[in-house]
């Protein structure tokens, strides 16, 4: 059930704000979404594949949290990405 804007929770929104809405960020989701439309054997799905892939990315570049300070989670990330 939907509890904050449509979302599980605010970070769940502030996450999904941030990268539907930021537009290196959303070019960045959109092609590992794309990238990984397949699960390629890996025991998951191709959208589970490309959140963690995607989180994977920002931790390479030290990037934790949105810039409001929401952190930047698998789930939250997952969430965002429907739809993509």
């Amino acid at each position: 059930m939907s509890k904050f804007n449509g979302h599980k929770n605010w970070n769940h929104w502030n996450v999904s704000l941030w990268i539907n809405n930021d537009e290196q960020l959303y070019r960045s989701a959109v092609f590992y979404r794309q990238h990984y439309r397949k699960a390629h054997g890996c025991g998951m799905t191709g959208a589970e594949r490309a959140a963690r892939e995607f989180l994977r990315s920002l931790k390479d570049q030290d990037i934790t949290h949105t810039p409001d300070g929401a952190p930047y989670s698998y789930s939250s990330i997952r969430a965002a990405m429907v739809g993509m």
